[in-house]
């Protein structure tokens, strides 16, 4: 059976078992002279399927911080993004025991036209939690976002900065089992990623989940005490962050063609 489902809060947080994603897209293709001549110089219409993960298994336990790492097109983003159940796998299952919090793009999810008080209400609606228990977090979201008047202003006024530390600030206070984050932190400044790293590692002091895809191996590193590396849509190996990022690094330095795990 194809799906993913959620469940309350028992055993691994995270279950992903035999999971592939195929992507069918078209592109057009360059025609000979020959065929061009035949169709008076139009293209031709083809279809291509892409692999973008490829039977993927691993369970993540309840207060593990994991790290996925990889080139770009390596399938991170898509992996998250069926973790999240925003994109069904083509084949497998995947199941998350928890309620999950999703940071993948910045500010996805926001209405632009309405203000940032508006969008906190949305996006705690959105998480499932009442209006109470919105109202009971707004001044703690709205401190950490330090956004100063401009929490009552269009959101097409902010800057990406802005967004970003809004975007952030919803994402971690909505009380989230699982908290899966796709490179959150490339858009703030120094000080507000040193608040951010700070907040995150608390939720995985409380015993919370997360997910957390970087290009950033420092950020791997600091945050993390689980790693997974993905190539062409494969899981490459899984362990130690300092283990997985070594590998990837010399995987990098060498090339695809002399590469072996079991040089390591």
């Amino acid at each position: 059976m194809n799906a993913v489902t959620t469940t309350g809060s028992a055993g691994n947080a995270v279950q992903v078992q035999n999971v592939s994603l195929t992507y069918r897209t078209t592109f057009e293709r360059v025609p000979t002279f020959k065929t061009a001549i035949v169709r008076f110089g139009r293209g031709e219409r083809a279809v291509k399927e892409v692999e973008a993960v490829q039977d993927v298994s691993f369970d993540v336990p309840h207060g593990n911080a994991i790290g996925i790492i990889g080139a770009n097109g390596a399938g991170k983003s898509t992996l998250m993004r069926m973790i999240a159940g925003i994109l069904p796998p083509t084949k497998g299952r995947i199941q998350v025991n928890g309620r999950v919090s999703t940071l993948l793009a910045l500010g996805v999810g926001f209405n632009a036209q309405l203000s940032g008080r508006e969008n906190v209400v949305l996006g705690g609606l959105a998480a499932g939690l009442s209006r109470k228990e919105i109202q009971e977090r707004y001044e703690e979201i709205a401190d950490f976002a330090e956004l100063g008047e401009f929490i009552d202003m269009p959101m097409r006024t902010y800057s990406s900065g802005m967004f970003q530390r809004l975007a952030f600030s919803v994402a971690v206070h909505m009380d989230p089992d699982i908290l899966l984050i796709d490179e959150a932190l490339s858009a703030g400044d120094a000080k507000f990623k040193q608040k951010a790293a700070a907040k995150m590692k608390d939720l995985v002091t409380n015993a919370r989940t997360m997910f957390l895809v970087s290009h950033a191996m420092s950020s791997v590193k600091d945050l993390c005490n689980d790693a997974l590396w993905m190539h062409k849509g494969k899981l490459m190996m899984r362990g130690n962050p300092d283990e997985v990022i070594a590998a990837y690094n010399k995987f990098l330095q060498v090339g695809e063609d002399a590469f072996s795990l079991e040089d390591l």
